[in-house]
């Protein structure tokens, strides 16, 4: 498929897929709405993908607004291509761009990180020192990379003694394709999973395995191989008809599976891997170990009266919201948007594309003292690459419910349709969101 011509049926497939997206029609002439005039300071903590969407929106949507956007990286990382990275598909500067290149007219972007909230003053301090009041605050941090959590793991082992991540950076990815490499021409025992904790694009790690395995059938050095994926849970994906997807391509291509078992510790020396078991722990030999850390809010954010107090979402200390509006409950001028947002779902970029209209919305509201109509459903985007050249579009909401975009496309089959989106059009619709034009 990628490098081919496109058959007519399927040039216009993706064309219906592209229109859909909002890519083939220039969205800067769209029409737009009657901003709201008002002298409200907007402060947005997090300059990532949903802190720049988020300005982006408002500042649009806000005529006369002081917003300030927080957030130290110079970098923009294009998280959802760094599996394509660690696949060998991609070069690593396809995903690395500048953060002003996103960074509204009109927005005042403080290159520091958030050190503390202050809800009841409603203030936040930067690292750099400064202070900022605020009338409505978008919070957008992201999440941390909790590595310390598991024994014996540094992020600076990556790309060492058959160490992998994909969540480390673009770096990290870049690392990840070198160990790969060496692992397909060495063989050996292969170990993926994922963490306990609420996690950042969940379908990563499936994807890797996935993607590992093919790669190696092109080198022709699978039968060397042994693919295993460990998790914590009773279920390789939380949506019920996409584990029995998964449970069948995992049997079709190999590649074994445990259920509930959590990495605890990794000795580099012995490339050995601990796993807390119901029987116990257990100890698993690999040459190549891909590694996805537990997450959790930032520091910021778990010791501030913003996270959650109690439930499913306290202990890593997510943002309080409300799930349909994404509002504080406790702080009404507080909005949370992105990975950070304490909600059953939502921790994709695709999510970021659905949450920020409806936060952005309900905050306009909010500062227009009028009633707040737009909910966010838990939409969730997965491009579950299964190969090369194929990958089955897992679109859902909170109540786990398949929502797919495009009827055409049948989320639970591998088609090549998610593979080019995710290849050649992801990317500028990705830009769009940034710049808030979709």
């Amino acid at each position: 498929m990628p490098g081919s011509a496109l058959s007519h049926p399927r040039r216009r497939d993706l064309l219906r897929v592209a229109a859909a997206a909002g890519v083939v029609a220039p969205l800067a002439g769209a029409p737009r709405a009657q901003a709201l005039r008002t002298r409200a300071r907007i402060v947005i903590a997090g300059a990532g993908a949903a802190g720049l969407t988020m300005a982006s929106k408002l500042s649009r949507m806000l005529d006369g607004a002081r917003i300030t956007l927080i957030g130290a990286r110079a970098a923009h990382w294009y998280q959802p291509g760094f599996t394509m990275v660690a696949s060998g598909v991609w070069p690593v500067g396809k995903v690395v761009s500048e953060t002003a290149t996103y960074v509204a007219p009109g927005v005042t972007w403080v290159r520091a990180d958030v050190a503390a909230f202050e809800p009841e003053a409603k203030r936040v301090v930067a690292t750099d020192g400064s202070s900022h009041d605020y009338d409505a605050l978008v919070v957008a941090t992201g999440c941390t990379l909790e590595w310390s959590r598991i024994e014996g793991m540094d992020p600076a082992l990556i790309g060492r003694d058959g160490i992998a991540s994909v969540y480390a950076g673009p770096e990290g990815a870049e690392a990840t394709w070198r160990v790969l490499r060496r692992f397909m021409e060495t063989g050996g025992v292969a170990v993926h999973g994922r963490p306990p904790t609420e996690m950042k694009c969940a379908g990563a790690p499936l994807k890797g395995a996935m993607l590992w395995d093919a790669r190696a059938r092109e080198a022709g050095t699978r039968g060397r191989a042994e693919i295993h994926y460990f998790t914590p849970f009773r279920n390789l994906f939380a949506v019920a008809p996409v584990h029995a997807k998964v449970l069948e391509l995992f049997s079709a291509r190999d590649i074994a599976f445990a259920y509930e078992h959590t990495l605890t510790a990794i000795d580099p020396g012995t490339k050995t891997a601990t796993f807390r078991t119901p029987d116990g722990p257990k100890a698993v030999r690999y040459d190549y170990l891909h590694v996805v850390p537990p997450m959790a809010a930032p520091k910021a954010v778990r010791e501030s009266a913003l996270a959650w107090q109690s439930g499913p979402f306290a202990e890593d200390g997510w943002v309080e919201v409300n799930r349909d509006t994404l509002q504080h409950p406790r702080f009404p001028e507080v909005f949370a948007v992105g990975d950070v947002a304490g909600v059953p779902r939502g921790k994709t970029a695709a999510s970021v594309k659905t949450q920020a209209p409806v936060a952005a919305a309900n905050l306009v509201a909010f500062l227009a003292g009028s009633g707040m109509d737009a909910t966010y459903n838990g939409y969730t985007s997965c491009p579950l690459i299964t190969q090369p050249g194929r990958a089955m579009l897992v679109e859902f909401d909170y109540e786990g419910r398949l929502t797919p975009t495009f009827p055409f496309i049948d989320p639970l089959t591998e088609h090549w349709v998610p593979w080019v989106m995710k290849d050649k059009l992801l990317g500028p619709i990705y830009r769009a969101m940034l710049h808030g034009q979709i």
